[in-house]
């Protein structure tokens, strides 16, 4: 795979020099949309090859240093020839890894706010609060990345956590990087309401979808069955005294959307809407990239024990990413939504641009 992307970095060099020179032509530059075009193109790829330059040139100083330091008689000279050869290959490999993401296609939803949708799964009240232990988990990422975040619609568990919760996240990168946490998330712990101390396994699942525009999904107000009713608390008891809660059904796809958070019944419809608008896209994304097996359904699984993208190992402090066979000891750290947790993320979009350049390559 690297010889392939050394001969791409090659080949787009080569088209920055033919440019460069055609810009510099006498008919190019008597020809003001053709030059606008050029300049374009080559700004295009200039943001390229600059960094590649830059990589080369880390590379060369750094064979250069073993080599001063490898015919080195003066000890102290050595080792610093040999420090000057390691800082060196680190420059290289930082630019390697921006080159990799710069050949990489930007995501079309790149750049969006987008929904964490957490759902329990098997394990009954143990996987709600596992569910509300993993929104606890993204929320403290979110806040660490002062990325914005905002619960639009939750179901608590009966003895805490949630049956389901939904997080808005908004952040100019938070999709780019929360985009691979979809799946089943499996832990396996002592619950709280086990009298015996035996570890049980339970799941909850995780979905992410991106938020759409009015443009990229159109929702007819004929298409809609829109109630009201009064928002209720734990237990049912009423919490408000007038109808403030709102439940939207999409009556050609049967999706069904109901909020209550605010007090306000337009700030729920409009939330609902935000929220309704954004399953329907995430459908039709689905259908798109059915035959790539890209679904929602696909990312979610069905919740069973058996299904799982990641396992949070309590009793031995450990979490593993079953995709990319990433381990950390450092369970407490990754539950806080801390650097434990960009480690999973950055190895995730590592592997993925990996195999994308694969595949384009």
């Amino acid at each position: 795979m690297a010889e392939g992307i050394d001969a791409r970095l090659d080949e787009i060099a080569v088209r920055h020099d033919q440019v460069q020179a055609e810009m510099a032509s006498p008919d190019v530059a008597t020809d003001p949309d053709r030059l606008r075009d050029l300049g374009r193109a080559f700004a295009e790829l200039d943001d390229i090859v600059r960094p590649y330059r830059a990589y080369r040139e880390a590379r060369r100083q750094a064979e250069e240093a073993r080599e001063l330091a490898a015919a080195e008689t003066d000890p102290d000279m050595a080792a610093f020839l040999g420090e000057e050869a390691v800082q060196a290959d680190g420059r290289a490999a930082a630019l390697r890894a921006e080159l990799e993401a710069l050949l990489v296609p930007t995501h079309p939803d790149e750049g969006k706010d987008l929904i964490v949708e957490i759902r329990a799964g098997a394990g009954g009240q143990e996987a709600a609060l596992w569910a509300g232990d993993l929104f606890e988990m993204y929320r403290r990422l979110a806040e660490r990345h002062r990325w914005k975040g905002e619960v639009i619609a939750s179901s608590p568990g009966d003895v805490g956590g949630f049956k389901e919760v939904s997080l808005e996240v908004r952040g100019a990168d938070a999709f780019a990087r929360l985009q691979h946490e979809a799946g089943v998330h499996r832990v396996q712990r002592v619950p709280v309401t086990e009298s015996q101390g035996r570890i049980h396994t339970s799941t909850a699942t995780v979905a992410v979808m991106p938020e759409a525009e009015d443009v990229e999904v159109e929702i007819r107000p004929e298409d809609l069955q829109i109630d009201v009713y009064r928002s209720s608390g734990p237990g049912g008891q009423s919490v408000n005294t007038t109808d403030s809660a709102v439940r939207i059904v999409h009556k050609p796809t049967g999706l069904k959307v109901e909020m209550q958070e605010e007090r306000s019944q337009l700030q729920n419809r409009e939330k609902a809407m935000r929220y309704l608008r954004a399953r329907l896209y995430q459908v039709a994304l689905d259908e798109a990239q059915a035959e790539q097996a890209a679904t929602r359904r696909a990312q979610l699984g069905t919740g069973e024990r058996s299904e799982k993208i990641r396992t949070y190992n309590f009793p031995e402090g450990r979490v593993t990413d079953h995709r990319i066979k990433h381990t950390s000891h450092q369970l407490q750290d990754v539950l806080a939504g801390g650097p434990a947790l960009d480690a999973f993320i950055d190895e995730l979009l590592a592997a993925a641009r990996a195999t994308q350049l694969a595949e384009d390559g």
